[in-house]
């Protein structure tokens, strides 16, 4: 049985997760994907290498590494497919998330909504 990923990454922010983990000056297990409140539009985006492991978080494959995502996070980011772009002007993760309604002019931050869950069937 497969187990259902919160987000999907794309093969670039696969090999930007391994190089970021690899090059780490401590020893780390991942990187942690959450949100926190700030930016003009009210939430922004969040990743931190991850050295102590929470096992509330939830684990996404990301070939040799992990992408664990805070429990906080998790109805805000189902269904987001994080990309890694290289731009002439900024370089980063890119959250491609069908939960955001806007972002700010700068794009740092975004409006986010939970996801719409289905309600459960009775068994």
């Amino acid at each position: 049985m497969s187990r259902f990923a919160v987000m999907t990454l794309t093969d670039a922010a696969v090999e930007r997760v391994g190089d970021i983990v690899s090059n780490a000056s401590e020893n780390a297990d991942g990187i942690r994907v959450g949100i926190k409140n700030g930016g003009c539009a009210g939430m922004e985006y969040t990743v931190d290498l991850v050295t102590e492991l929470n096992p509330k978080d939830d684990r996404v494959d990301a070939g040799e590494h992990s992408v664990f995502i805070a429990p906080e996070a998790v109805l805000f980011l189902l269904g987001t497919q994080m990309d890694y772009e290289v731009t002439k002007l900024r370089s980063g993760f890119v959250f491609n998330n069908p939960n955001q309604t806007s972002a700010c002019g700068c794009g740092e931050s975004v409006t986010l909504v939970p996801a719409a869950l289905p309600p459960m069937e009775d068994a």
